[in-house]
């Protein structure tokens, strides 16, 4: 199920995998997303616990630590799949594109 619902990944959720490489806390992974995208791509506290949310239940994250209301995570193999999946399938667009736009940019 998780590859179906998560065939395709909005720049939030490829950019929250990708700050998961590393275990960080909720407030570190919206830094993290917007220093990652260069602050192109920003994550609010709604959006985020969301999709942490449904990568826990996919098991595409794990919770690591619990302090009080501060939660940490990371990234889990089946995760690291799903983000390769998406990073080799964003390539082959670009590829492609390339092919017809190459000249025209």
């Amino acid at each position: 199920m998780a590859r179906e619902q998560f065939q395709n990944l909005t720049e939030p959720m490829y950019y929250i995998l990708i700050s998961l490489l590393e275990e960080r806390c909720g407030v570190d992974i919206m830094q993290a997303v917007e220093e990652i995208s260069k602050e192109r791509v920003r994550v609010g506290p709604g959006t985020l616990y969301t999709l942490l949310g449904k990568f826990e239940k996919e098991n595409m994250i794990r919770e690591t630590e619990v302090q009080g209301r501060k939660r940490s995570y990371i990234i889990t193999d089946k995760g690291k799949e799903i983000l390769l999946e998406e990073y080799r399938r964003l390539i082959t667009m670009v590829s492609d594109g390339e092919i017809y736009m190459g000249d025209k940019v």
